[in-house]
């Protein structure tokens, strides 16, 4: 067995245990406080998870696309908000290092984000452009000292409080149009955040990620060379709804599993009887069969993409349309699943205080519709099938 092999198996091994023995005992909690899971984070520090997707030669475990989609599946069996935090991190690192072409100063980051297992945040939402990532207000500013400045008004920050860096989307410079976008990576010591919020949510509460006036200081090396456009496309979008799609498939896994623990529980007080919860369990089970396979196909497919020929159909619309739809049938497929599970256990999944409780599971599932909002994905859907030779 290749060292290769070694390193992807191990940490998926600690994902699930850290998912089990550390995420899941307090995932309640982190949910009803609304506070994030320090505990669950620091275990995946501890086990060198945060630069798990930083190439090897730069001092990470350079482990697969789909083993990282996989961590994210069995952490959000333990706990959503913790899956998410993982997955929203690893979407920074993977496009990072999908676009270092040759930058000292990134290359030396990742160094340092593997040696201490810092923790990136984004910053891509923004108020004034109605939800669209692609375009932007606030832009990197000269200052007299040579450095760069900015301040952007973000409606959401995902943990944003407790992240040691921030990737952010920003006009290339103040006289740019919105859509000539850069990233720029700045360190906690180089921003300042002023709180323009609370995180007060119906789920996914553990990920506190309130609005922020984000304001920073950094060095001309700190922003990525290639276009934001193109990072976009190629990366940061697929990335994110593959990795979102597998957080969702968790949530779902998980919902199915406690409701086939009931109709179990229920089968041996009758033996010899079905329950007539086990109809309602096999719909379920169709459901989140259509949910997995769809999710698997989309990995497969932007994996069979990823060399320097398919970078470039992961520009086309085709690809957008297929990104997006991932993206779309995960947001609606999870929520059924999880409300069927609820319809399958009845009271029992509906109270807090039982081993068959799905509340936390729905509500965290719901957020899928919210995050890149659906309807904007529809409507670009709808512009693109106009003028787009396939899909």
């Amino acid at each position: 067995m290749s060292v290769a092999v070694d390193a992807e198996r191990e940490l998926l091994v600690e994902a699930r245990r850290i998912a089990e023995q550390v995420a899941a005992p307090v995932a309640d909690q982190v949910d009803r406080e609304s506070r994030f899971p320090v505990e669950a984070v620091d275990a995946l520090r501890a086990v060198g998870a945060m630069s798990a997707a930083v190439p090897e030669a730069l001092g990470g475990g350079g482990v697969s696309l789909e083993t990282i989609a996989r961590c994210c599946l069995e952490l959000a069996r333990g706990c959503s908000s913790t899956a998410m935090v993982f997955a929203m991190h690893q979407i920074q690192v993977l496009t990072i290092a999908r676009h270092l072409d040759g930058t000292g100063w990134y290359e030396g980051y990742l160094r340092d984000l593997s040696r201490e297992q810092r923790l990136i945040a984004s910053v891509t939402s923004e108020v004034g452009t109605g939800g669209d990532m692609a375009r932007s207000i606030a832009a990197a500013t000269p200052r007299e000292d040579g450095e760069l400045e900015f301040e952007k008004q973000a409606p959401t920050v995902s943990y944003g409080a407790y992240a040691d860096d921030l990737l952010t989307t920003l006009r290339r410079a103040p006289d740019a149009e919105p859509g000539d976008q850069v990233l720029a990576l700045t360190r906690s010591d180089q921003v300042t955040l002023e709180p323009a919020g609370v995180w007060d949510t119906l789920g996914m509460r553990g990920t506190c990620s309130p609005g922020f006036v984000v304001r920073a200081r950094f060095a001309p090396e700190q922003v990525l060379p290639t276009p934001f456009a193109e990072v976009m496309n190629q990366s940061m979008v697929p990335l994110s709804h593959i990795l979102w799609s597998h957080v969702w498939l968790g949530i779902a896994t998980e919902a199915f599993e406690r409701a086939r623990a009931f109709v179990r529980a229920s089968a041996r007080q009758k033996p010899g009887e079905p329950p007539p919860a086990a109809r309602r369990l096999s719909s379920v089970m169709a459901d989140l069969t259509l949910l997995r396979g769809e999710v698997s196909q989309a990995l497969g497919d932007f994996v069979a993409a990823d060399d320097d020929v398919g970078r470039e159909r992961l520009m086309t619309m085709a690809s957008v349309l297929r990104f997006n739809n991932l993206k779309l049938a995960a947001s609606e497929q999870a929520p059924l699943v999880c409300g069927g599970a609820l319809e399958a256990v009845g009271i029992l999944g509906y109270k807090n205080d039982t081993p068959y409780s799905v509340g936390r599971h729905l509500r965290d599932a719901l957020s899928a519709r919210l995050m890149v909002a659906n309807e904007r994905l529809l409507a670009t859907d709808a512009a693109l099938l106009l003028i787009a030779k396939e899909a």
